[in-house]
């Protein structure tokens, strides 16, 4: 009886020494957890002191690796990919940096401030190594590193897009954190200095004018401003305004510069500027031509300015078929240039 009883127990105690083992390794010790809490304590302090100091905290490779990818880590870390030396010269880079700040510092001064989101910055002359980690090869990318698991395709903010304005910045991260920032612009005079400088000088002119107020009813004068403006909402000054996209792009690895971009669903403003040109050039032609239609003067002249005309509307019709070509592939037709 007592043979069998040993035989009965034997593969029992293994099997709770394999259970207790099992236990032991699924579930770390106190020590080790009071441990782990420490770590995390510790760099949840740092990023707080840093913080107090500058909203957006600047990291090289090894500040990257622990405390931006490496655990424990009970936050999320918002960080700027970015190029500012001179050499660079990445003007988007010093533009979005600007938005950047404003975005970080709305958050640090926020009533809502908490330690579960953070805002820092890589350069790439800083942590040349971390690009090539993330096999980034542009400059400025905007990234979204969570507290738990691994960024996903989501997490890299959609730059050429949505642009870089800090209103949608914060729009981005409300989507990945569930952290509203409300955006608090330092002061900005311009606008309504300038806005109060043209009605002054418009006020002037009708003070001086006031004994004649005759241009008022200028219909050429009346059509060149409708003109322009109609030129200005067309060409895409609106969507800049209210995006705020980057002016162009440069891979700061190559140095090349693209001035249009290459979706329909984005632009840049140098983009709109070249609309702007090729609008007005074809507008402009469009005039010559009817001008030398029903005009009085001479042959010679209406000849000219009709040749002149069709040159306009021809050349630069044709490059803006191009540049749409360009943003819509697998457009079929094109004129004169592809």
């Amino acid at each position: 009886m007592a043979v069998g009883w040993r035989v009965w127990c034997v593969p029992a105690v293994a099997a709770l020494a394999l259970a207790l083992l099992f236990v032991a390794c699924r579930f770390p010790s106190a020590s080790a957890f009071r441990r782990k809490e420490m770590v995390l304590s510790e760099k949840v302090s740092q990023l707080m002191d840093w913080t107090s100091k500058r909203a957006v905290i600047r990291m090289n490779g090894d500040k990257f690796r622990r405390f931006v990818k490496a655990s424990p880590k009970n936050y999320s870390v918002i960080v700027m990919f970015t190029a500012l030396e001179p050499h660079r010269q990445c003007l988007v880079c010093r533009q979005a940096d600007e938005e950047f700040h404003i975005l970080a510092n709305s958050w640090r001064y926020s009533n809502a401030f908490t330690n579960k989101i953070f805002f820092a910055m890589v350069d790439f002359d800083d942590g040349s190594d971390v690009f090539q980690m993330l096999n980034m090869n542009s400059a400025p990318t905007f990234m979204n590193f969570p507290a738990k698991g691994k960024p996903k395709q989501s997490d890299t903010y959609e730059l050429q897009v949505r642009g870089f304005s800090a209103e949608q910045i914060a729009r981005w991260i409300a989507d990945r954190t569930d952290v509203n920032i409300r955006i608090i612009r330092p002061a900005n005079y311009a606008g309504p200095l300038m806005l109060g400088l043209l009605l002054a000088v418009i006020g002037g002119l009708v003070y001086l004018r006031r004994s004649n107020l005759d241009f008022l009813f200028n219909k050429t004068g009346w059509a060149f401003a409708a003109l322009c403006f109609v030129l200005a909402m067309t060409s895409g000054q609106m969507w800049n305004h209210i995006r705020g996209p980057p002016y162009a792009h440069k891979n700061p690895h190559t140095g090349q510069v693209n001035y249009i971009h290459g979706s329909s669903q984005a632009q840049f403003v140098a983009e709109t500027h070249i609309v702007l040109l090729f609008n007005g050039a074809v507008t402009l032609g469009i005039v010559l031509l009817c001008e030398a239609i029903t005009s009085h003067m001479d042959i010679g002249k209406r000849k000219l300015m009709c040749a002149v005309g069709i040159v306009l509307v021809v050349v630069f019709f044709s490059w803006m078929l191009s540049v749409f070509k360009s943003k819509y592939h697998g457009y079929p037709y094109s004129f004169l240039m592809n």
